[in-house]
């Protein structure tokens, strides 16, 4: 029996990777993993839409990679254990990445986090904004 995941799409900032996002993001799962080797990593930064033309990823994709739009990459089946490879390649650190998925600095996303995370009282719900 499949999980009801849809339950999980009015939370902000929940993006659950599924079996339709592993297939959708395939490629581009396996451009991150090719971040891996050294050469693949000097030729990206050298190069970044030639070395991404070589991958058969949807041009949204590609240009989610080269705009460094984490999140347009989680919801185009992006794994973030597999982006971190692209974050890793331009030597920012996890912290660093994520803040761009917030709208907050690096040191401030920080701090939330030594905080215990986002606050309880916080924003809860995508409807609440008009966004669901």
């Amino acid at each position: 029996m499949k999980p009801n995941f849809e339950q999980y799409k009015d939370i902000p900032g929940t993006t659950i990777f599924t079996i339709e996002s592993a297939q959708k993001g395939f490629h581009l799962n396996q451009f991150c993993m090719s971040l891996r080797d050294a050469k693949n990593r000097e030729r990206f930064l050298a190069d970044g839409p030639a070395y991404l033309a070589e991958w058969p990823m949807t041009d949204e994709q590609k240009q989610a990679v080269i705009d460094r739009d984490f999140q347009r990459m989680l919801d185009l089946g992006g794994n973030v254990y597999f982006l971190s490879k692209i974050f890793a390649a331009e030597g920012l650190s996890y912290v660093q990445a994520v803040s761009t998925m917030t709208d907050m600095n690096p040191e401030e996303y920080q701090q939330m986090m030594i905080n215990g995370g986002r606050n309880i009282e916080g924003w809860r719900s995508k409807k609440e904004r008009g966004e669901a």
